[in-house]
């Protein structure tokens, strides 16, 4: 069993992993789907992985890489939906997706599913084809409710989640952290739940000359504090335009935020509103989308990345940052702790309040310019979190499944 190379469904039927990253629903999720797809291409799996159309020009199958497809299958409208209107297309998106495996002769030995839309797929299968399904649900409404930050999750969304924790055959999560948070808000069985951290492309993400990469981006002569992701509430980039007001070197610094989409304009709006009302409004940088290729000059051109979130089921920022040679400012979620060597590759925060983000921001700014060695020094850190390393522990937890599956049936 250790040697067979598996065929593998993915399903993220409401994000696709070739989308706008740092759009509204394309974050990290997308990041981890492509290229933990890419890496297990390249072992010599076979992955095939199903979305839905989310523009009329989508191709409805392209080869990603070695051994990887990506297929669009109609459900709803042919258009950026809202992630409950994901929901209420289900049906014709699983109809479509039988009906695709029919005509092309498709069998597969496992199904990985990823977020809870996703999960009620997996489960559907596992019924009515007896593939077995595990399921990665990248953050959890429960949690994010608990929280209380920006958008409250449905009761819908509860209920799916607690049934697919009981359903599936096995749970993937990042952290022990998030495992503990499946026990605690849905009765998750701990044996039957896998911890396997995200990956980082480290040949993509690394260290390029920081004039060169100022130059690149038409940045001057100042000190760069640097946001990527989405732009959400729960991101806490109120919290860290707060802490640039309170700089005493405002006049030097300036915080580029990288991320948001047509959909992220009300949170957007707002941002800009609070930067012009605290009187630092030219000392922020709002630079929208910005594509994977392009995000290591960005990197590389700052001083410092900030992660000022309430929440985060892991956090593949940081990682993107350090492998590129710069350090993070974090709060204390997803694996940040294990990540970022406190005082060393960055400064990890109790909270998010201002006052501690402004002063973190301060003490690595006045800290001297890092050499080449210091700087391939922090790429080192994260060397552990190469995307091969991590392919390999998810292929286990596929084929662990696959060996409890074939007992069960003797």
């Amino acid at each position: 069993m250790t040697d067979k190379k598996l065929k593998i469904a993915i399903i993220s039927a409401h994000s696709c992993p070739v989308g706008d990253l740092g759009a509204k629903d394309t974050g990290g999720m997308s990041v981890y789907i492509r290229e933990l797809a890419r890496e297990l291409g390249k072992e010599g799996h076979a992955i095939d992985i199903f979305t839905r159309v989310h523009d009329p020009a989508d191709p409805r199958l392209e080869d990603l890489s070695e051994g990887v497809r990506l297929i669009h299958l109609t459900a709803g409208k042919e258009a950026t939906i809202h992630k409950m209107d994901v929901y209420f297309s289900l049906p014709e998106f699983t109809f479509n997706l039988e009906n695709f495996w029919k005509n092309n002769g498709l069998q597969y030995d496992i199904v990985f599913s990823h977020y809870w839309i996703s999960a009620l797929v997996g489960k559907y299968l596992y019924q009515t084809r007896q593939i077995p399904y595990i399921n990665m649900y990248h953050t959890l409404g429960a949690v994010k409710n608990a929280i209380g930050i920006g958008e409250r999750e449905s009761n819908l969304r509860i209920v799916s989640e607690r049934e697919t924790v009981h359903d599936c055959q096995r749970i993937i999560v990042a952290t022990e952290k998030e495992k503990q948070q499946l026990i605690d808000y849905y009765g998750a069985v701990p044996e039957k739940v896998g911890v396997v951290p995200c990956g980082v492309n480290m040949g993509l993400f690394k260290p390029i000359d920081k004039a060169s990469a100022r130059v690149k981006l038409g940045l001057a002569d100042e000190k760069i504090v640097l946001f990527v992701g989405r732009i959400d509430p729960l991101k806490g980039i109120d919290k860290l335009i707060y802490s640039m007001s309170l700089l005493k070197n405002i006049d030097k610094v300036r915080l580029m935020v990288v991320g948001g989409d047509e959909n992220s304009k009300p949170e957007l709006v707002k941002l800009k509103k609070l930067a012009d009302a605290l009187n630092i409004g030219e000392h922020v940088d709002f630079r929208g989308l910005v594509t994977q290729e392009q995000l290591p000059y960005y990197y590389s051109s700052a001083d410092i990345c900030v992660v000022p979130s309430y929440y985060e089921s892991f956090g593949l920022v940081p990682l993107e940052s350090l492998a590129c040679g710069t350090p993070v400012v974090a709060t204390d979620v997803g694996d940040l702790k294990g990540i970022i060597k406190h005082g060393e590759t960055g400064y990890i925060l109790k909270d998010n309040s201002p006052g501690e983000i402004a002063r973190a921001i301060s003490r690595q700014l006045s800290l001297p310019v890092k050499d080449t060695e210091s700087i391939m020094s922090i790429r080192a850190s994260v060397s552990k979190w190469g995307w091969g390393n991590i392919t390999e522990k998810i292929a286990g937890e596929m084929r662990l499944v696959l060996e409890i599956q074939s007992r069960a049936a003797v």
